[in-house]
């Protein structure tokens, strides 16, 4: 009889939606992973789209964040170093289902481009881009169509009156007229010091409480791990004749200084594993190419380069390729998650002062017009070509305002439409 009830309970559990909070209120971890999982498998776009994937999913769809949090986590991740967008997918995890949480977003999110391009590594396989030009083509205006809406639905709530946005014009103008790492630090630090300043009246109407805060036992001890690694791994590089430690160095160290995540991160692995004599320029620039057509972060190149580092025949060469693949995909990713370990606890504590409020408000109403510069350039700039595209992103951002189709829908639509209209 016992038997027979929790079977009957696990069929009603697994029924239910991903969208439905448990009957405590709390978020599953199964709920987090399947809904990352998800997000890995179509979020096309590079960075800021992930962004406006995870705002859709998390905040618009399902509210189990708020606009100003979901923001405030942005806004750590821009000062940060390492992936923005999956150091933003940690921190949500991380908010509603702890460190576990932000491991189990981390997998669902990361796993799905790793095992493809871990796949090609251990292949050799050149990828050819121009067999799929009118699908990555497609792929891309959905995501522009994506950053569209989650930009003006961010700004719409962030930036509701004229100071903050005149802030966000602000910021985006200093971006597009200089788009560097540290012009983006001027924009943060800006829009903090002008919310100290020009918001404090703001703040009572606008306190997002949000949980409680965390321990900060478990966030130093994060962070005394960051800067640990990164002075003993390199001694332990020297010291190891094998070059395994060389390896996880140097992917970890490309992590972990790395500021902009992205595209940004190609130079230092170039470094890393091209200037050593690891990986030749043509094995370096295939993975590259393939990277840029499956979705996901573009950090998940580490799992391609660690797979390509080994060139044994046979079963045990195909399982010492996998086995690097992770060995390096985890060295890359590792500081990020740890940042986000270390430093998420504290910007929850602080983000509840009054005064930090405003600079906050300030700083999130930045965070837009830093979205916005982006979405100019790379964003549109790379993806518009003519009238056609135009219409297109209307379309894409129609159906997501009226919700006619969930995202994932739309990004399959978009491949399927891409790859059709390349023939013509």
């Amino acid at each position: 009889m016992s038997n027979a009830t929790s079977q009957n309970g696990a069929k009603e559990n697994a029924s239910k939606s991903i969208d439905e909070p448990l009957p405590d209120g709390g978020i599953g971890l199964w709920q987090i992973f399947l809904i990352f999982l998800r997000l890995g498998l179509t979020s096309f776009g590079g960075p800021v789209a992930h962004i406006g994937y995870f705002r859709e999913e998390f905040v618009a769809r399902r509210k189990w964040l708020s606009d100003a949090r979901y923001a405030d986590l942005v806004a750590l991740c821009q000062f940060a170093p390492g992936p923005a967008s999956s150091q933003v997918g940690m921190g949500i995890g991380m908010a509603l289902g702890g460190v576990r949480g932000s491991l189990i977003a981390w997998l669902g999110f990361t796993m799905p481009s790793a095992i493809v391009l871990a796949a090609l590594g251990m292949a050799f396989v050149g990828f050819d881009i121009g067999s799929v030009d009118g699908i990555i083509r497609g792929l891309k205006l959905v995501a522009v169509g994506v950053v569209v809406h989650a930009l003006l639905g961010m700004a719409r709530n962030l930036c509701p009156d004229v100071p903050r946005a005149i802030l966000a014009v602000l910021a985006a103008g200093i971006m597009i007229a200089s788009d560097t790492v540290m012009a983006q630090f001027v924009v943060i630090l800006g829009g903090m010091f002008a919310g100290f300043f020009l918001l404090k009246n703001k703040v009572a109407e606008d306190a997002d409480p949000g949980h409680a805060p965390r321990s900060a036992k478990g966030a130093v001890i994060a962070l005394c791990t960051f800067f640990a690694l990164l002075v003993m791994l390199p001694v332990l590089a020297k010291l190891d004749p094998t070059g395994l430690f060389a390896v996880i160095d140097g992917f970890y160290r490309s992590g972990a200084l790395v500021f902009g995540g992205g595209h940004v991160v190609l130079p230092l692995l170039q470094n890393a594993v091209v200037a050593p004599g690891w990986i030749d320029t043509e094995t370096f620039l295939a993975g590259y190419g393939a990277t840029q057509a499956v979705p996901g972060p573009i950090f998940t190149f580490a799992a391609y380069l660690g797979a390509a580092l080994h060139t044994g025949a046979g079963g045990a060469g195909l399982a010492i390729s996998a086995l690097t693949s992770l060995v390096t995909l985890v060295a890359i990713f590792l500081p990020a998650w740890l940042l986000v370990i270390g430093l998420l606890p504290f910007w929850d504590r602080v983000r509840h002062i009054p005064s930090m409020r405003a600079g906050l408000m300030g700083v999130n109403a930045a965070v837009v017009g830093l979205l916005a510069a982006v979405l100019y350039d790379p964003i549109w700039t790379g993806a518009i070509q003519d009238v056609f595209d135009i219409g297109c992103v209307m379309l894409v951002f129609a159906i997501l305002q009226w919700r006619v189709f969930p995202v994932w829908a739309v990004v399959a639509a978009g491949a399927v439409i891409g790859y059709l209209v390349g023939f013509f």
